[in-house]
């Protein structure tokens, strides 16, 4: 059966066609469902390697060079006597030789220490800077390199290490000592250009030491005289201009203003093994070679936002976000770079044995992972990382772009969607049901078509006559609603959103300079460019409850299509040669796009009503780096199928180590009818998604949870009970994620960096910190699955404390019946849960904790729990409880972990209101002997008084536990028990 979205040509709301076309329509509609699917993407609708321009030039510059190895220069020198450094920046002038002649172009270079120990590299073209060129076609756009990718994605971190200095200069390089201690060196060699970073005189990173360095200089367009009648035309010589002035792809051509002006460069991790990063793309989380060969991709890592639907799985084709992030991992030691760059992006990946002394290398430095990076368009800028641990990665990475936004509490909860509840009715009539089968959820959502003809802030006045009245009884239901609201305006007479944007000219334009028109949902569309900032101004105008009717405190928001989506555009996106704000070229900006439009949302949101200061939430498709800032993402239009559950995992995993931990997929798959072992195991999968979401496609069967029928119902609501059990962990999770970039979900390369059979595994994973650790089973008929174990630590089995029998390094093999999910506790932590069952998560706010101590074999372990008012910015002044838990011997404590005296806070509503909440139950799994008591004492604020222990003895596998409760103790509040 194929599934497939409407295009424009069958959207009856859009054209207005008779009902007899209709019926035609549905006729051959049914026809072609009975087709049988030969793949599930038109791989030929988008661009491989040899198609695009730029990336078939610079990866043919690369073969030359490789393949002249022994004899090959780059043509890239630095003046030997321009290099000055001064204030922790070295700027000196590349020379780059165009010809025999002797002929050059300036390239100005920057190098920037930081003082966090990253470096930045950034090369600019001198003519460009100075507008010394002349473009083509009458074009308005700018004449320089774009050079605004910063203003986007950086917010912080830049601060220069004005301490580097120089340890060695003569007339063939340089050295800078930077960094903490100054234990990091950057040499720049000067002819040829080349750059090593080194770590404790070791080299980690080196930049063009193959030489593929290459940025297009501008040249004139010179017009070849056509041949005279009966002559032939001259034969080519020299290098292939076709694709420098104008390419076409699929029927569209993109006209070049500015000629060819790619930029490429390659960067070699000495000594590592491992690569991963550069989302979003599918396959393995450790990336694969890219140059053929067994096992590998043909085709580079291609970076161009775009809305690939039906994707494929183990692909290096684009998709519909990009992170520009990639990290190199091996035993003790972990380093990266972060490619600042906006333009379509294409990454080669090869490794190879390293040929000289490898005690140069380092531990484990056997391999050398050689990238080479090629963007259309824009400057030359990248970040080099030293790391030395996974941890410094992410961490001085979010210093840069930011960390990931400190979700709404509500937004972590489960979210329950199709494409489309198709009125208010039925909206209420899915929330009332998922009560009466006592199935938890927190958000609903409305697709397009809750909108009147396409045409967003707008309600479909029959099906949705009164949203006020759904979004009242979700509201009463402690429940939300998110709308979807894309980037493309209907174009049509008489629709004020459309007559604002245009009149005010806050649309993207065409070459020519005037309102681009294409074609999305609505038929005929404008695009609202958010690179402007008075288009941000006109957009949060929109959202203010008393514009956009019909939405209440509870209604969030859903950005969707803004890669951006264009039906009848190249590649179904926007053209290259379009105009945004500031003259620049789409080329140069395409993978912001998303991020500005999410940003536009993001501060809409904040600001709907005067004084109401609350965290915003907007789930965005298409990302950059940066996006993490604004709120969440999912890997978009997934299949109903195994493979695509499966695919989710690492795909989540790449999210969180490139900086974009809010990820989730499609559960159940977003394109078919899954069977019901799958629904459920996805579910399962899906309660360990950081994004947590049910979605299914318009001609999907409806498939909540209730309509699944038993066992099934019942399998998905515990599923489901067990993300609301652990909300208190998945929100200290989120803090983190908050505070320093840690991932909310952690593969074992980055919790275990030492290990190194853990590199490559990516399809199991720990939660925070909390020592949870799940292998989701993603194999249909599968009742057992093996999971890797990291360490000497003891693991419990989450459901019946049963103590594993586990060995490092070693797989564990787990049963796992259909109701059933493999979950581990690793020994030495503390986590907290809610153990009463509720509708919501907002029904939970004021529950009492458990908390769960999983001994270790030390017999000691910690914990942390963070806890705001999940809803507004008032942890930022200090409304929050952060406490540490710690075993130590045969006391158990809390504190603030923050080190603040607690009674000198001044508490607000919500500090007060949570005075009344207390720590429940204590459940110590592997429990030593000393809690083999009827009581223990607590001391707390004071007071001391004693608490009821059940304890349970080791028997058949089972580790002892004690269950110490009811407790009583504040949970904001320092207390000490005492086995």
């Amino acid at each position: 059966m194929i599934h497939f979205r409407r295009p424009p040509s069958i959207m009856r709301s859009t054209l207005g066609l008779s009902w007899k076309w209709t019926a035609l329509l549905c006729v051959l509609a049914v026809i072609v469902a009975f087709i049988p699917q030969a793949a599930a993407v038109k791989e030929h609708d988008f661009k491989k390697c040899h198609q695009s321009g730029f990336c078939k030039r610079n990866r043919a510059y690369a073969d030359n060079a490789a393949s002249q190895s022994s004899t090959w220069n780059s043509p890239y020198q630095v003046i030997p006597e321009s290099p000055v450094l001064k204030d922790g920046q070295l700027h000196a002038i590349i020379l780059k030789t165009i010809n025999d002649k002797g002929e050059t172009a300036r390239f100005p270079i920057t190098v920037s220490f930081l003082k966090s120990g990253v470096a930045r590299v950034t090369v600019d073209e001198e003519r460009r800077q100075k507008k010394d060129i002349e473009l083509r076609h009458n074009s308005p756009v700018r004449k320089e390199r774009y050079n605004e990718a910063e203003k986007w994605a950086i917010v912080g971190g830049l601060e220069l290490d004005k301490q580097a200095q120089v340890a060695f200069q003569d007339k063939n390089q340089i050295n800078i000592k930077y960094g903490p201690e100054s234990k990091l060196e950057a040499v720049i060699k000067f002819a040829p250009l080349e750059a090593e970073f080194r770590r404790d005189g070791a080299t980690h990173i080196k930049l063009n030491d193959r030489g593929f360095l290459n940025m297009e200089h501008w040249r004139p367009k010179v017009d070849k005289p056509e041949p005279k009648e009966g002559e032939e035309a001259p034969a080519e010589t020299g290098e292939d201009e076709s694709t420098w002035w104008d390419e076409t792809f699929g029927g569209n051509t993109d006209t070049k203003p500015r000629g060819p002006e790619s930029v490429a460069l390659d960067v070699s991790f000495v000594g590592y093994e491992h690569v991963y990063g550069i989302p979003e793309h599918t396959g393995p989380m450790s990336l694969k070679q890219t140059r053929g060969g067994e096992g590998n991709f043909e085709e580079p890592y291609r970076m161009y936002n775009a809305d690939v639907f039906e994707y494929i799985l183990d692909s290096p084709m684009t998709l519909y976000g990009s992170i520009p992030f990639m990290q190199a991992h091996r035993k003790g030691s972990s380093v990266g770079v972060f490619w600042l760059n906006a333009a379509e992006t294409w990454v080669d990946i090869t490794k190879g044995k390293h040929s000289s002394n490898p005690l140069n290398l380092g531990p484990g430095g056997k391999t050398n992972t050689h990238t080479h990076w090629i963007s259309e368009s824009g400057v030359l800028d990248v970040f080099v990382f030293l790391g030395p641990t996974p941890r410094d990665l992410t961490q001085k990475y979010g210093e840069l772009t930011g960390y990931t936004a400190m979700p709404q509490e509500f937004s972590i909860g489960y979210h329950q969607c199709r494409w489309n509840y198709i009125s208010d009715d039925d909206v209420k009539d899915v929330d009332r049901k998922m009560d009466k089968f006592k199935i938890p959820y927190d958000v609903i959502w409305l697709d397009i078509e809750y909108t009147d003809d396409k045409k967003y802030f707008t309600w479909e006045p029959h099906s949705f006559a009164d949203p006020i009245g759904m979004g009242k009884q979700l509201d009463n239901h402690g429940r939300k609603l998110v709308v979807i609201i894309d980037p493309h305006i209907k174009k049509v007479d008489g629709y004020s959103v459309n007559k604002e944007l245009t009149s005010q000219d806050l649309a993207v334009h065409n070459k020519d300079d005037s309102i681009y028109e294409g074609w999305c949902w609505p038929g005929s569309s404008n695009w609202i460019d958010c690179f402007n900032p008075k288009a941000i101004e006109w957009w949060k105008s929109l959202y203010k409850y008393d514009a956009f009717k019909g939405t209440m405190e509870n209604t969030f928001l859903w950005n969707d299509m803004n890669e951006p989506s264009v039906f009848n555009g190249p590649e179904t996106t926007m053209p290259k040669d379009n105009i945004h704000h500031g003259q620049w070229e789409h080329r140069d900006i395409h993978n912001l796009n998303g991020l500005t439009f999410h940003n536009a949302t993001f501060e809409a949101l904040v600001s709907r009503k005067k004084g109401e200061k609350r965290r915003p939430f907007v789930l965005t498709r298409s990302f950059y780096s940066g996006s993490q800032r604004l709120g969440a993402m999912w890997t978009g239009d997934n299949q109903a199928s195994w493979d695509h559950l499966a695919a989710s995992i690492p795909m989540i995993l790449n999210q969180g180590i490139a900086g974009f931990p809010y990820a989730g997929a499609d559960v159940a798959g977003f394109f078919g009818n899954p069977e019901k072992d799958l629904i459920a195991r996805w579910y399962q999968a899906g309660a360990f998604y950081p994004f947590f979401r049910g979605h299914a496609h318009i001609d999907a069967r409806r498939r909540e949870p209730y309509l699944l029928g038993e066992p099934y119902t019942a399998i998905v609501t515990a599923a489901l009970r067990l993300r609301y059990s652990l909300l208190p962990s998945w929100y200290t999770a989120f803090f983190y994620a908050n505070r320093d970039g840690s991932p909310i979900v952690r593969p074992m390369f980055w919790t275990h960096p030492e290990e190194e059979s853990g590199f490559a595994i990516d399809d199991q994973m720990f939660v925070g910190s909390t020592g949870l650790l799940v292998k989701p089973i993603v194999d249909q008929d599968k009742e057992s699955t093996d999971i890797w174990i990291p360490d000497d630590e003891v693991y419990y089995d989450y459901a019946t404390y049963q103590t594993m029998s586990t060995k490092k390094g070693k797989h564990l093999t787990v049963k796992a019946t259909i109701d059933q999910i493999p979950l581990l506790m690793r020994g030495g932590h503390i986590f907290p849960r809610r153990d009463i069952p509720r509708r919501s998560s907002t029904m939970m706010r004021f529950d009492d904790y458990t908390l769960v101590v999983s001994v270790s074999k030390s017999g000691s372990a910690e914990g942390e729990l963070y806890v705001d008012d999940g809803d507004t910015f008032d942890n930022e002044q200090g409304q929050y409880i952060y406490r540490k838990f710690t075993l130590a011997g045969n006391k158990l404590s809390s504190a603030d972990a923050d080190g603040r005296y607690v009674k000198t806070i001044k508490a607000g509503k919500w500090l007060t209101d949570m005075h009344d909440v207390h720590v429940d139950r204590i459940i110590v799994v592997g429990a030593p002997s000393a809690w083999n008591k009827k009581e223990v004492d607590i001391e707390s604020d004071g007071r001391s008084w004693k608490v009821k222990v059940e304890y349970h003895a080791a028997e058949k596998g089972r580790a002892a536990f004690a269950v110490v409760g009811r407790v009583g103790a504040r949970i904001g509040q320092d207390w000490v028990i005492k086995a």
